[in-house]
């Protein structure tokens, strides 16, 4: 409890640096309590950082021409064009003034990079510790205008999954950036690597604006002036009344293992590996903690639809349990959300709405469609089984669906989906 409090106090505080101690202290802390009696020892594979200075890394960010192969992120649309993320690498813009001929224009290197959002034509995005700002008014020039250095002082290290420890002992934090690992057999003293091995994520918009819509699985949220984004613990907060240079407001602590954030109706839904938390913006630089809807532990993105919160839940993996489920989730009282209905699925990942449709990618197992008129009895409408689905933006014309392999457009043909185009990505 004493801890718990700690870390409230040190994520309310404007020093991004205090985030990295508090979960080093945690590391630290556990490698102290195991139990140094039993001498046994073992050969595992332990993770060495690779890493370049922060001076070079910030040097390697630009903007490139168009490239062929997308190794898929995340997917954002902006007016007529359609950003992916590639992942950990920079964004690919595609043109979309063409539904039925999607065609790509640029690609921006971005390196660490997992989630942007857009508003009139400034593009904001995260490079491991910094927030880069860039211009795209002009595609056939798209600029660099500004970047916040060291915002995020936790990032995805990308720990390898083969790796059994990480070994971080001679990496300066403050100095430098992990881009890749080195794998190696080392004889140690048996401890549970459960406690060392950190392979998470580390960390209604005005009439006159134009911005983007991204899918369930960001992690970045523009309302109004103010641009948030969440990392594994920490919510961060930027005003962005001058577009081209953002000030960073606050970081507070947000919860734990987040890993999707959805907005709706004046509240910050962030999606967890062990539950849904809702945070109020009725202090925009502040969010208050409101109450969390506690789950058995699973990747989680969620949407919001009036007194509906809307999660998908994926076993099987690093996430947690086995079970994989769609969740429906009464909010009518923010302060105590409730389970209304749980549906089976196989692999879920993203999901959307527009009107009473629910969206609903399930991975392996395709695109599936359901009726949400009564939330309590979703009624499953049509599926698309031969093709990866995860995730999906609902347009008001279209419907855009990201898979491992191509980008899907659909159209709302007679409340059923019709296919406009097929983007492949690799």
């Amino acid at each position: 409890m004493h801890l718990l409090n700690d870390a409230n106090q040190a994520f309310t505080k404007k020093q991004p640096k205090l985030m990295k101690q508090f979960f080093f202290v945690c590391a630290l802390m556990c490698l102290l309590s195991c139990n140094t009696d039993d001498r046994d020892y073992e050969t595992i594979a332990v993770a060495i950082p690779e890493m370049i200075s922060k001076s070079e890394f910030r040097k390697s960010v630009e903007v490139q021409a168009a490239k062929p192969s997308i190794n898929v992120g995340k997917i954002y649309a902006y007016e007529d064009l359609i950003f992916i993320t590639d992942a950990f690498k920079g964004v690919h813009v595609i043109d979309n003034s063409n539904p039925t001929a999607p065609r790509a224009t640029a690609y921006l290197k971005i390196p660490g990079n997992e989630d942007i959002s857009i508003k009139n034509n400034h593009l904001y995005a995260d490079s491991a510790t910094d927030l880069v700002v860039f211009d795209i008014s002009d595609l056939s020039n798209v600029q660099v205008v500004d970047r916040l250095e060291d915002v995020f002082s936790v990032y995805d290290y990308r720990i390898p999954s083969e790796a059994e420890y990480a070994d971080f002992s001679n990496y300066d934090f403050e100095n430098n950036v992990v881009i890749s690992w080195r794998i190696v057999q080392e004889r140690r003293e048996i401890v549970d690597n459960s406690l060392l091995v950190f392979n998470d994520a580390a960390f209604s918009t005005a009439a006159e604006s134009s911005v983007g819509v991204g899918g369930s699985l960001a992690r970045f949220q523009i309302i109004n002036d103010y641009l948030y984004t969440v990392g594994t613990s920490a919510l961060s907060i930027f005003n962005i009344s001058n577009l081209a240079n953002p000030i960073f407001e606050n970081i507070q602590y947000a919860g734990w293992n987040i890993e999707t954030m959805f907005y709706a109706d004046n509240y910050l839904y962030l999606g967890g590996t062990n539950g849904m938390y809702i945070y109020s913006l009725e202090n925009a630089t502040t969010p208050k903690y409101v109450s969390q809807f506690v789950h058995w532990e699973g990747c989680d993105p969620v949407v919001v639809d009036g007194n509906y919160a809307y999660l998908t839940l994926r076993g099987g993996n690093a996430c947690g349990q086995l079970e994989s489920v769609l969740e429906v989730i009464d909010i009518t009282d923010k302060t105590n959300p409730t389970l209304a209905a749980r549906h089976v699925l196989d692999n879920p990942y993203g999901l959307g709405f527009k009107g009473p449709t629910l969206y609903v990618c399930d991975g392996t197992s395709g695109l599936k469609v359901f009726d949400k008129t009564n939330p309590l009895e979703l009624q499953q409408t049509q599926s698309f089984t031969d093709i990866h689905a995860k995730d999906v933006i609902p347009l008001p014309n279209s419907l855009l669906m990201i898979g491992e392999k191509a980008l899907y457009q659909y159209s709302y043909n007679e409340n059923a989906l019709q296919l406009i185009s097929t983007y492949r990505l690799n």
